[in-house]
């Protein structure tokens, strides 16, 4: 495993242990907020925080582990922990999502009202702000190192920053007008529907990278041309791409000239292995295979 990934993956647990901390300073804040506050949306929110700090930490281990060295009995790397934090990170978006669905329909037929205070709505904006900031660091990093799981772990930020605008303006309607208090139960039916995409999207991304699914057809175009530009390769075939913690593992066989020297013929293939890997994004390992050309 080259330096570049070690270093990728400190960066990767830097960003997400700034988000445990903001995490945890924002759960006890709101939980706070909401008890003096009086607003239950505000200690739901508070929940949704907690959350977080589960995933940071399912992240923080997926990165630790994830882009460690390989060793005897794992020649090929432990991406798949990467994977696999993805893939907890998404499931977790999921049930919440349904989770806050659920309580919002619940609280719209039981058309409970509450009196919140000017202190919740405090707590809603600094919310707001804060997991917004946190998201876009944390989305930065996570496309710079190439982890899904990181990016994933942003999209929880943002979840937890909508989930405070549905409690934002549910508080600022029964400020205003205590007859609107079916606001915050509306705003967190829409913010459910949005956290459940995103959620579901990371888990099915990372279900297929579990399965060993071929990248798109751009990709796929995009590696064999890069072999044929290679001065002495006639065809290729057998190509096969998988996603090992978001980083593309291939091997292929290149077709030359059967009268090359052996010699001549590695040179090749260590060409097709260089350009593959300085041209193209997020490739990780190749293994080119040399077939000779049939003599018409």
């Amino acid at each position: 495993m080259s330096v570049d990934l070690k270093k990728q993956g400190k960066e990767g647990r830097r960003v997400t242990w700034v988000g445990a901390v903001v995490n945890l300073a924002l759960a006890l804040g709101k939980l706070l907020a909401g008890i003096y506050g009086n607003s239950q949306a505000m200690i739901a929110d508070a929940a949704h925080s907690l959350s977080d700090l589960v995933t940071d930490a399912v992240v923080l281990l997926g990165l630790k582990w994830g882009r460690s060295d390989p060793d005897a009995r794992h020649p090929y790397g432990h991406g798949r922990i990467e994977t696999f934090s993805s893939l907890v990170v998404g499931a977790v978006l999921a049930a919440l999502a349904i989770g806050l669905g659920y309580d919002a329909i619940w609280q719209l037929i039981r058309d409970e009202a509450h009196n919140p205070t000017w202190l919740a709505l405090v707590a809603a904006a600094v919310s707001i702000l804060a997991k917004e900031a946190l998201y876009r660091y944390t989305v930065t990093v996570g496309r710079k190192i190439k982890s899904q799981s990181v990016v994933a772990n942003a999209w929880h930020h943002r979840s937890d920053a909508l989930s405070s605008v549905a409690v934002l303006v549910g508080v600022a309607g029964a400020i205003i007008n205590p007859a609107w208090h079916s606001l915050d139960a509306w705003a967190a039916l829409v913010v459910s529907l949005l956290v459940l995409k995103v959620g579901t999207g990371v888990l099915w991304g990372a279900l297929k990278e579990m399965v060993d699914t071929a990248p798109s057809a751009e990709v796929i175009d995009s590696i064999t041309q890069c072999a044929l530009d290679v001065a002495g390769v006639e065809q290729v075939h057998d190509l096969k791409v998988r996603s090992l913690g978001g980083r593309y593992q291939m091997q292929l066989h290149v077709v030359v000239d059967r009268n090359l020297k052996v010699t001549q013929g590695h040179a090749i293939a260590k060409e097709v292995e260089h350009c593959l890997q300085t041209e193209l994004q997020d490739v990780d390992e190749v293994i080119v295979h040399v077939d000779p050309s049939d003599i018409t």
